[in-house]
């Protein structure tokens, strides 16, 4: 700016009186996509939550944690037990009361499924005696993994993501994931 902009800038500008030192507050228009989706993931974590805590058989500690929900092949859970599927996301249960595990890990599953995320690892912990803790907590995983309609299969871990203190959880595919699949392969075959 020249001396003479500047004058003449100064000359409008002399009856204005600076504001305080407020802050100033800037109003942004919100992103109407995002708005949506913590819309909906704020209800589904609102789900109620059909996970129960009364009744447990409690599964000795030297049976491995297994499960294969119906229609599943058994290669899939052969590939699960070996390690095929890497862990998208884990949850560590350790030493945490029953039911905070309850709620933690019907959260987690919802989360994992709007993520689209399929390949999960639960750490529970290990007791050496069938009472412990740990052993009751994973009892309960158990009874509630097979609960859990998105869950297609679950077992014991390998010993690299913590063997029988932890175990693979196999979820089915959300319907965006199956729409996103079909639209892939639709295209090749063109």
């Amino acid at each position: 700016m020249n001396n003479e902009e500047k004058g003449f800038f100064e000359q409008a500008m002399a009856d204005v009186t600076p504001l305080s030192g407020r802050q100033q507050t800037l109003y942004l228009k919100a992103d109407h996509r995002e708005d949506q989706r913590a819309r909906r993931a704020a209800q589904a974590l609102q789900q109620e939550n059909p996970l129960s805590s009364d009744l447990l058989e409690i599964i000795p500690c030297d049976v491995p944690l297994e499960y294969r929900g119906e229609g599943i092949q058994q290669g899939v859970l052969e590939k699960l037990r070996h390690g095929r599927y890497a862990p998208q996301a884990s949850l560590n249960l350790l030493k945490r009361p029953v039911e905070s595990c309850r709620q933690e890990l019907f959260r987690f599953i919802v989360l994992a499924q709007q993520e689209n995320l399929r390949s999960l690892l639960v750490v529970h912990g290990r007791g050496r005696e069938d009472e412990s803790h740990a052993n009751i907590v994973r009892s309960y995983l158990a009874k509630w993994l097979a609960q859990l309609e998105p869950v297609q299969a679950f077992c014991r871990a390998l010993p690299r993501d913590g063997g029988d203190g932890a175990c693979y959880v196999t979820l089915r595919k959300s319907a965006q994931a199956k729409a996103d699949n079909f639209e892939r392969h639709a295209k090749r075959s063109r």
